[in-house]
């Protein structure tokens, strides 16, 4: 009985084709359409993007529009099609793409990218104190933008996401990028590491942070002689225990710095903090340390913790002050971009989402304290203490432009 049943209900669901259908899932009442823009960077090699297909394709199909302008993705080996595949419109012209209500970019914009904005409009980009200048800061101000500078975004445990993810990175390419300095070639011409009989590398990192966690698993992999400076304690005590390893530590004394830095082969600096990065190694220190070591200041973006080090880009990486190799590339990042546009995309994604379902980016800095960290200029009036000081400028505390909201 139950056999005949079956059958006649599979003949009937063929007959009449039966089968389950796909349908579009409702877009939940409340969430507001975002116009969201991708422009091509135009800085120096800068090869990151800011969303991958995939993400735009999740965006796309909870109701968004994204502009991506041609050639966006090309550096971080995306094409074109897949974005257009993603349901991406594809820009041929920078102009369409500022015109969206929120515009992701990696570099700081120019003047001329910030006129093309409108008004009130939303800006995702790196903020670089170190590169900033007053008439950027004026340009975001008189356009009344709402600016994040996406490295000082923090989530709901205070951590710093974009911060964190391009620091892991930036801690694992680091020591390959000093053993490409220490080679014949261009430096020292020692191993990064050590073999059988022959002493180690000697290896110091200035902060005991993401970038130094990272560069150190990579440098005792390969068997450096690693010692690390921070002033504070438990940022040492921290790394210890998350490494497993019994690691030289010690606070920043200038007695046992500038011992060190005199026998060290690879000097790392990431020490970073809210007014930028301390210059702990003066320039005779930096005078003292041996020919063709190599320092890479991680930190450059920030102000950079040698008082030698200067930017530079991936087209001219290096330069010699003292016989000692300074690395000062500000997006290391960028070295390997599909893996930092990945790690990018998992970040804003899901704040995209958010500024969606709260009703605009207004809605979310209003509702989530974490989230207004990273604005750095609110529609005309400037909301960051410490550029506010650096170029004499008045600032208007967040605290209070939500206060007099209600």
């Amino acid at each position: 009985m139950k056999s005949s049943l079956k059958s006649g209900i599979e003949a009937l669901a063929k007959e009449h084709a039966l089968y389950p259908q796909e349908a579009l899932l409702k877009i939940p009442e409340g969430t507001t359409r975002l116009n969201i823009g991708i422009p091509k960077e135009i800085q120096d090699l800068e090869n990151r993007v800011c969303l991958t297909p995939e993400a735009v394709a999740l965006l796309v199909n909870n109701g968004h529009d994204v502009v991506v302008e041609t050639g966006a993705g090309i550096s971080a080996k995306y094409s074109d099609k897949e974005y257009s595949d993603a349901g991406a419109k594809i820009a041929y012209s920078s102009q369409e793409v500022f015109q969206s209500n929120i515009v992701l970019k990696i570099e700081p914009p120019t003047i001329q990218e910030i006129s093309m904005m409108k008004p009130g409009s939303t800006l995702f980009s790196a903020l670089q104190i170190s590169t900033l200048t007053p008439e950027l800061v004026q340009a975001i101000n008189k356009q009344k933008l709402i600016a994040l500078g996406f490295e000082f975004i923090e989530d709901k445990v205070g951590g710093m996401p974009v911060v964190r993810a391009m620091s892991e990175i930036a801690g694992s390419t680091v020591m390959l990028i000093a053993a490409e300095y220490l080679n014949s070639k261009n430096g020292k011409g020692v191993i990064l590491g050590g073999i059988t009989g022959v002493p180690p590398t000697k290896v110091v990192i200035l902060g005991a942070g993401t970038v130094a966690e990272y560069a150190v698993r990579a440098a005792a992999g390969l068997g450096c002689e690693v010692k690390i400076f921070d002033n504070q304690v438990y940022k040492l005590r921290r790394l210890k225990h998350d490494l497993g390893l019994q690691i030289y530590t010690s606070t920043i004394d200038t007695i046992t710095l500038r011992k060190e830095l005199r026998e060290a082969d690879v000097v790392i600096g990431s020490l970073r903090s809210d007014e930028g990065s301390p210059c702990v190694v003066t320039e005779d220190m930096v005078a003292e340390m041996m020919p063709n070591s190599v320092i890479i200041d991680v930190s450059i973006d920030q102000g950079g913790c040698f008082e030698t080090s200067r930017v530079t880009s991936h087209k001219n990486p290096v330069f010699r002050k003292y016989d000692v190799i300074h690395y000062c590339v500000p997006n290391i990042a960028s070295r390997v971009a599909r893996t930092a546009t990945t790690a990018l995309s998992n970040i804003f994604t899901p704040i995209i989402l958010q500024i969606a379902k709260k009703g605009g980016t207004e809605e979310l800095i209003y509702s989530k304290e974490w989230f207004m960290k990273g604005v750095y200029s609110y529609k005309g009036s400037l909301t960051n203490p410490y550029i506010a000081k650096k170029f004499n400028m008045k600032y208007k505390d967040m605290k209070l432009i939500l206060a007099a909201r209600f």
